[in-house]
């Protein structure tokens, strides 16, 4: 089950930070999406459809990542979304030490593009996304779309 608790006032009424925690199994990768998606309604965050998409396939992305690649060291991972006047910023944060990249990987294979997917959507929104090292020892990996769709170039 996924537990939700807000931190901080809120100068507009959407702004904030959420955490959850989630046990680092399957199931875990769709409820973290409900929620997010669940709460970023709940909120009225004035977001584009399609930052929305793209935001719902990084928490998918990097949930997933952390299930399949830290729960032995991590069985329980945290998502946190924090929501500006003109950003949103989801995080995945589990305590293994391993530190991730973003590979190009043969076509023949699936898996192993997680990191690159995550890291594309959020250029193409114009956002920044991230890997750092956690005071515990583990990673936080995240990513900040404006909450406006990038210009077309």
């Amino acid at each position: 089950m996924v537990t939700i608790e807000r931190e901080g006032g809120d100068p507009l009424p959407y702004e904030g930070v959420w955490r959850f925690t989630a046990p680092a199994v399957d199931a875990s990768v769709p409820q973290a999406r409900h929620a997010v998606r669940d709460l970023l309604l709940r909120q009225g965050v004035p977001v584009a459809d399609e930052v929305v998409q793209g935001l719902l396939l990084i928490v998918s992305e990097l949930v997933t990542n952390a299930v399949r690649h830290a729960a032995l060291l991590s069985p329980v991972l945290g998502v946190e979304v924090a929501v500006g006047a003109e950003w949103i910023r989801v995080s995945v944060e589990d305590n293994h030490p391993y530190r991730p990249t973003a590979l190009e990987t043969d076509h023949a294979r699936t898996g192993g593009r997680g990191l690159l997917l995550v890291r594309e959507i959020t250029r193409e929104a114009g956002g920044a996304c991230e890997v750092e090292h956690t005071v515990s020892g583990g990673k936080v990996i995240w990513a900040t779309l404006p909450l406006k769709p990038a210009p077309a170039s």
